[in-house]
């Protein structure tokens, strides 16, 4: 049994305990005084509101050094990747039955809304074979090269509604993407080639397959609000002995300074595609 002298000690401890949260003699809490209080909590409100002040001051001068159209530094990408559409790698669709290849033909009506004449009627008709400078030009809005769906002529599904899907002779639309003031040397053009079973023969529109020089240079987003990318389309001519087998094909910009080759990056300037046509 504990002895009548520890009681009076147990009881010093549990006061002592409770005087450090708060000192009903003293009125402090944790040790400091209310005053004590209100100065360090005043303090650090003027420290964190200096602190949000320099924050706020160090954006408003980086945001005055940069440009809303362009950005400030663009040397990493010198060259356009290649992009398809349909927007898969992988195609694969039974040519006899629409519900497999309708996904396609939907698709590719649906990006090429775009390209509708009523929504091209708002750019210009540009010079074919001159670049599209307009530096000098006082206009925000810069004006953007009309591009007409007409142009892709057999893909443009105007005249075939389903883009040669139906017969087993597919569309395929490919565009490069954008990149602030990219004027390219030379005319690039598109090559596609079959790289497992043997040349395919391919249709392109516009004819050879090239991106004419008026669509560039494009100046971002904010500046050219109506600008459409060029696009090239490539009809594979494909044929019975085509059916029912899996074909790569590899598409490349060519003709121009533009890159192609770089094993780090596989679309850089080309794109590579599986397609599968069943009887």
């Amino acid at each position: 049994m504990a002895s009548t002298e520890d009681k009076p000690a147990s009881k010093e401890n549990a006061s002592s305990w409770k005087d450090s949260i708060y000192n009903p003699r003293t009125g402090e809490l944790l040790g400091r005084t209310a005053s004590s209080w209100a100065l360090i909590l005043l303090f650090y409100l003027i420290f964190y509101c200096f602190l949000a002040g320099m924050f706020a001051l160090t954006m408003w001068v980086l945001l005055l050094t940069l440009d809303d159209n362009a950005p400030k530094y663009q040397d990493r990408v010198s060259s356009p990747g290649l992009v398809i559409r349909p927007n898969s790698l992988d195609i694969a669709f039974n040519k006899s039955d629409p519900q497999k290849y309708s996904p396609y033909v939907q698709h590719l009506e649906k990006f090429l809304e775009g390209y509708n004449d009523t929504e091209q009627e708002k750019n210009e008709v540009c010079r074919l074979g001159h670049f599209n400078i307009q530096n000098d030009s006082e206009e925000a809005t810069k004006k953007a090269c009309r591009f007409r769906r007409g142009l892709l002529s057999l893909c443009s599904g105007l005249s075939d509604t389903n883009f040669g899907y139906s017969e087993g002779k597919p569309c395929i639309l490919l565009k490069m993407n954008r990149i602030i003031g990219l004027m390219p040397h030379g005319e690039p053009y598109i090559n596609c080639t079959e790289k497992r079973d043997g040349p395919v023969d391919m249709q392109y529109f516009p004819s050879e397959g090239r991106f004419d020089k008026m669509y560039f240079p494009y100046y971002g987003k904010k500046a050219h609000v109506n600008y459409v990318q060029p696009l090239v389309a490539v009809k594979l001519l494909l044929s019975k002995e085509h059916y029912n087998k899996e074909l790569v094909v590899e598409c490349r910009v060519e003709g121009s300074n533009f890159r192609n080759n770089d094993e780090r990056d596989k679309f850089l300037g080309r794109v590579t595609f599986r397609i599968k046509v069943v009887e």
